[in-house]
């Protein structure tokens, strides 16, 4: 059963604790809501699509990182996949999929085997032999620095910039 999760903070880890020992074996952080318009003139509620860009994918990662490790699920990360970079990411944080629609709606099919291409040289270059080998290995249970992670670090980011 996959389980979508929605929130933040200790209440998301709270929730994805509770929503695995329910027997959920995997959660995507995180969907994006269809979020209408209005036409005033008209007086409609209007479609508006907008596509996700890559700094999107802050949030999921941020999240999967966290989360890896301390919830016995698979993450699937959601939104601002559009680049090999991108999936290598997601699968550091600890994800075990990414969805990369936007990317696709936008350059079409054939940016998949350029995706694959990107992931391939990336990883030759920096000596990986395979995925499993990098996953979770950026997660907060695996990095240095793990504090990096929390909002006391809210501080330290805004003085550096």
């Amino acid at each position: 059963m996959s389980i979508i999760i929605i929130g933040a903070g200790e209440v998301g880890y709270h929730l994805a604790r509770r929503l695995s020992e329910a027997g959920a074996d995997a959660l995507v952080l995180f969907n994006r809501f269809y979020q209408p318009d209005f036409d005033l003139e008209e007086l409609e509620v209007v479609p508006n699509l907008v596509l996700s860009s890559s700094v999107e994918l802050r949030l999921p990662l941020r999240w999967i990182a966290i989360l890896y490790g301390r919830v016995p699920v698979d993450f699937a990360l959601t939104g601002g996949v559009h680049t090999g970079i991108d999936v290598l990411k997601a699968v550091m944080a600890g994800a075990s999929v990414t969805t990369i629609a936007s990317e696709l709606l936008q350059k079409g099919p054939r940016r998949v085997s350029e995706i694959l291409d990107e992931i391939v040289t990336w990883m030759e270059e920096h000596e990986y032999v395979s995925i499993n080998q990098m996953k979770g290995s950026m997660s907060q249970k695996a990095v240095a620095e793990p504090a990096a992670f929390e909002r006391a670090n809210y501080m330290k980011v805004l003085s550096s910039y």
